[in-house]
């Protein structure tokens, strides 16, 4: 039997502050096991708790391609640019921490601790716009990542993409939990003015101590609230994502919706949560260390918001990634999650459409600046 290596902590061990994960779960590819064991020489409790907490890393990557396109019905974009792999945020609900497995590293701390800068991304950019075949439609800029995550102040890539399209006059998006999009206004207000753009911001919940555990190293919610005031006072039309909605864990969307609207948000859209893959088990150590009073419960009702039967149950199953439900979830819990907003957004004057961008206005760069690719070291 080939052995399976593993890195990974027990469920009983404390969450480590400032990250949300608490371990290197293994990731799906993996052939290795390792696991701790306490050999009796020493306080394993002790050790553990002397141990250094982990550290942000980076490397740069020359990337291959800047654009993915994306086919889903169910997704607003049909091509995405990410400047970044990882995110330093640690969103313990994040769907791209499964991404990390493509890359040999852990969807758990590693997504969040050793981070991909791409170095080239925006002179590709720049060259795949500037393709005779390409047509233009909306670019969202973070789908992946968070493109304003902390790595950003330092390297500045997401700025550097702002400034290629910007120049080619595409429309695109941008969603963030992150306040550093401020410093970028100076480039999207005139772009905002000519519908070029539009931000959103996920606010997750108005609960700072929730949001220190659920999503760490974001911006707190009420500086996300000061970014949406900010964007929206120099006429940046700005979203609020109340993304993902966790039963019983974020249980404040009116609240969140009303703060936004206050702060000038004029769009607003939602999903549920959905654990594919690691996220399973990342989702059910989180919630046994910080919820353990409610943690099936929790995990009953993604089940039922995601029509997961009693079989799929037994087998540990907890998500449906059924394109047609998926994002909203399906029967009855649903339903009532969707009248919520929908009422919500009704009676704030919230639009549940984003604005419609304009594509009419691209003009191909010149592809000057392009750089050769290269190798991850």
């Amino acid at each position: 039997m080939t052995p399976i290596h593993r890195t990974i902590n027990s469920d009983a061990e404390a969450p480590i502050k400032g990250r949300g994960a608490a371990c290197r779960i293994p990731h799906r590819f993996e052939a290795w096991a390792r696991e701790a064991f306490d050999d009796g020489w020493g306080d394993g409790a002790a050790a553990q708790d002397a141990a250094p907490a982990p550290r942000t890393q980076w490397v740069w990557e020359e990337a291959r391609s800047a654009l993915t396109r994306n086919d889903s019905p169910d997704i607003f974009f049909d091509q995405a640019v990410n400047p970044y792999r990882g995110c330093e945020h640690g969103c313990i609900y994040c769907y791209a921490r499964v991404t990390h497995s493509y890359l040999n590293l852990s969807p758990g701390l590693d997504f969040e601790t050793r981070l991909i800068a791409k170095r080239n991304v925006a002179a590709l950019l720049r060259a795949e716009l500037a393709r005779p075949a390409y047509r233009p439609s909306v670019i969202n800029i973070g789908s992946a990542t968070d493109a304003y995550q902390p790595i950003e102040r330092q390297l500045g890539l997401t700025r550097a993409l702002i400034e290629v399209l910007a120049q080619a006059r595409h429309p695109f998006a941008i969603i963030t939990k992150g306040s550093g999009v401020e410093r970028d206004i100076d480039l999207l207000a005139p772009l905002a003015q000519a519908r070029l753009v539009a931000v959103n911001l996920t606010i997750t919940t108005l609960d700072a101590r929730l949001a220190r555990v659920l999503e760490p190293r974001a911006a707190a919610p009420h500086r996300r609230l000061l970014t949406i005031r900010r964007l929206a006072q120099a006429g940046i039309a700005v979203g609020v994502s109340v993304a993902p909605q966790i039963p019983f864990i974020t249980e404040d969307m009116e609240q969140v919706l009303a703060a936004a609207r206050e702060a000038g948000a004029s769009s607003a859209f939602y999903s549920v949560v959905r654990l594919p893959w690691e996220l399973n088990g990342l989702m059910r150590q989180w919630l046994q260390q910080h919820y353990p009073e409610r943690a099936a419960r929790v995990l009953a009702r993604i089940q039922d918001l995601h029509g997961v039967d009693a079989d799929q149950r037994k087998a540990g199953r907890v998500y449906d990634s059924n394109r047609a439900t998926r994002m909203k979830g399906q029967g009855l819990w649903a339903d009532l999650l969707r009248q919520r907003f929908e009422h919500a957004c009704r009676q704030l004057g919230l639009v549940r459409e984003r604005p419609p961008l304009d594509a009419t206005q691209f003009r191909p760069p010149a592809p000057s600046g392009q750089q050769g690719q290269g190798v991850l070291f």
